[in-house]
């Protein structure tokens, strides 16, 4: 679909900078004013910005931050765990005793900035019916 340009050139609705958006998701922030909550609970969404009303209900994140957290996790702790056997030589229960909690702070760490990302860019790009002049469906 394709959204009608005004005669200025710019289009009707505003453009949303993505870049801008994302911090703010990253931080757990309303991607339109920043200064609302993002979140109400570790992961859920609210479903509006209890400082702007910007409706945040449409958001498909789904499982792709934790794709995303896995992927960044997994390639750090095998890194260092190579490094450690590499340089060290340590036994396997040194490599438990820093491996798990090292993936579990990770992980915990990692998933809700990437969750606020990842709702932070669909609101920028107008994906999932954050779009106003969107009818319906997944695009």
């Amino acid at each position: 679909m394709t959204v009608p340009k005004s005669s200025a050139g710019s289009s009707l609705l505003s453009d949303r900078d993505p870049m801008a958006a994302m911090m703010r998701g990253m931080m757990g922030r309303c991607p339109n004013c920043g200064v609302g909550p993002l979140f109400d609970g570790f992961l859920a969404v609210n479903d509006n910005c209890p400082h702007c009303g910007e409706a945040l209900y449409h958001h498909r994140a789904d499982d792709a931050p934790p794709y995303i957290v896995m992927s960044i996790v997994s390639i750090a702790v095998i890194g260092v765990m190579f490094w450690m056997e590499i340089a060290y030589a340590p036994p396997l229960w040194v490599h438990a005793v820093i491996g798990l909690p090292l993936t579990v702070v990770m992980s915990l760490a990692l998933l809700r900035p990437t969750k606020g990302m990842m709702v932070a860019l669909q609101w920028a790009k107008r994906m999932h019916g954050f779009n106003p002049r969107h009818s319906g469906g997944d695009s």
